[in-house]
């Protein structure tokens, strides 16, 4: 099965790998119009459409204004419905909306505990979450930065090798930042949590 390619209304700074056959692609309510710049064609349309009104798209889950979700986190549970398990997110950071970036963020966490993997892109970046698990993570630009932050209680048995500055059974705190501005080294880095969950960035070449 291929991958859920998910726009949202914040900002998309390129588009690492566009959509193909086997991908399926969810604008989330304003994502639409990032879809239409890009030249690509939506197979639904998800929202509540409370930031541009309602186009003419004959594929739409609409979706009350007053709801628990956001616009991306109802597109990303469409995705699972669907038996996607590979989430391709662009327009989830940037925009006006910090607090929609962090919402996003978090999410990543959820889709990890659902099976499923999200990769969040932002500028010259990409987030995602591991939870009492490893990650490999490929050296995509020279001295490229990789950050680490922990999600919610304190993670234990923090391993980070490859990078200028390793860690071998570590602990990180929500309540402090020990993990940012990292630099991968070797071809490859590996990223390890022995409990607990991590949110985890490395920088990109330009799209």
């Amino acid at each position: 099965m291929g991958s859920c390619f998910i726009f949202g209304a914040g900002t998309v700074y390129g588009v690492y790998r566009r959509p193909g056959a086997g991908d399926f692609v969810i604008a989330a309510d304003a994502g639409y119009r990032a879809c239409q710049r890009l030249g690509i064609a939506p197979d639904l349309l998800v929202g509540d459409f409370d930031s541009m009104p309602e186009p003419d798209f004959p594929r739409t889950l609409r979706s009350p204004v007053e709801k628990d979700d956001t616009d991306t986190s109802l597109a990303m549970k469409e995705g699972l419905r669907r038996g996607y398990r590979d989430f391709q997110i662009y327009g989830g950071t940037g925009g006006l909306r910090l607090d929609h970036t962090v919402a996003n963020l978090q999410m990543l966490l959820w889709l990890r505990r659902q099976g499923a993997r999200g990769w969040l892109y932002d500028n010259r970046f990409v987030y995602t979450a591991i939870e009492n698990e490893s990650i490999s993570i490929p050296r995509t630009v020279e001295w490229g930065l990789l950050s680490v932050f922990c999600l919610g209680a304190d993670a234990g048995g923090i391993r980070e090798e490859g990078v200028q500055y390793p860690l071998t059974d570590a602990r990180l705190s929500a309540a402090f930042p020990l993990g940012v501005s990292n630099h991968i080294l070797e071809p490859e880095a590996r990223v390890t949590v022995a409990e607990g969950s991590l949110l985890v960035g490395w920088e990109l070449p330009e799209a």
